[in-house]
């Protein structure tokens, strides 16, 4: 596996302080996906909001298809949570 540089969360500051505080409260600690963007906040930030407007903004999918569809390309690209 490739090595990503990324900031440590102890080492945070400014937007990705908020960024990473934002993943601590909504799950309890900053997930690789969200640590590996560290290095452009702005990004990371605008992927977070798209991922909220795909999951928990209305759509004619239920949560659980779009859950369910999420786990679906997981496993088809080989991907892990």
């Amino acid at each position: 596996m490739p090595w990503i540089q990324q900031i440590p969360i102890s080492e945070a500051t400014g937007l990705l302080k908020r960024e990473f505080d934002k993943a601590i409260r909504r799950a309890g600690r900053v997930w690789h996906i969200v640590h590996i963007m560290s290095l452009n906040p702005r990004v990371l930030k605008a992927s977070m909001e798209l991922y909220g407007a795909i999951m928990h903004q209305s759509s004619p999918l239920s949560r659980m298809q779009r859950e369910l569809l999420a786990t679906v390309v997981a496993v088809t690209n080989h991907c892990y949570y």
